[in-house]
């Protein structure tokens, strides 16, 4: 048996937005069980984001500690944002992301992985690149303003995080999915084999 996910879409019978913010929103559908009944499910509608595990020479991964005021806590994250435009290319997203939270940019760029972050409440979907060949970005510094005026920048081993993931030190999702990929992709195959930067990506289409 093959393990892949695969598209399905169960039918849809009514669907209201009851809530409607700056980027997110929230929509009600009652959707058409199997037995034929009809649930109601609210989600949260998400644009869609990306994030970038910046691995330099030394083997260290560049990663940032920013305020989250849902969960109450300063986080080490790897660079990360929204796609602002509906079809954007998600590997500009991912260079713009890099330069404007680290001041970075980077030459080698590869799909690490893909995933949804929590598809029982939420359409988000997430695109983590490996970003290597890493030098300081030309030009001025992006100008950060709320909780992004609060960030630390910091470069870590590789193994240090897997260490902080497993111990339940570290829990933002794309640090910690990026960082166990990149873990599991250097014990196999290595990185070389992974999927191009502009590979196409079903859950946000894009053109190239």
């Amino acid at each position: 048996m093959t393990i892949k996910d695969t598209a399905e879409e169960w039918q849809v019978t009514a669907s209201r937005t009851p809530f409607v913010g700056n980027k997110t929103s929230v929509r009600t559908d009652d959707v058409v069980m199997p037995d034929g009944t009809v649930a109601h499910r609210d989600y949260q509608v998400h644009p869609g984001s990306v994030a970038v595990l910046a691995l330099d020479d030394a083997g260290r991964v560049l990663v940032i500690r920013q305020y989250r005021h849902p969960v109450r806590q300063k986080l080490w994250e790897i660079p990360a944002g929204l796609l602002d435009v509906p079809g954007e290319n998600p590997l500009h997203a991912a260079q713009r992301e890099l330069y404007e939270e680290a001041h970075v940019k980077a030459e080698d760029w590869r799909v690490l992985t893909d995933v949804y972050t929590t598809p029982g409440g939420c359409d988000e979907a997430v695109r983590v690149f490996l970003a290597r060949d890493l030098s300081e970005a030309e030009g001025e510094r992006f100008e950060v303003s709320e909780e992004e005026a609060d960030m630390e920048l910091a470069r870590v081993p590789l193994a240090e995080l897997v260490r902080g993931v497993l111990a339940g030190e570290l829990h933002n999702n794309c640090l910690v999915v990026g960082v166990l990929s990149l873990a599991a992709a250097l014990g196999g195959d290595g990185v070389d084999v992974l999927r191009s930067a502009e590979v196409a990506w079903p859950a946000r289409p894009f053109e190239v």
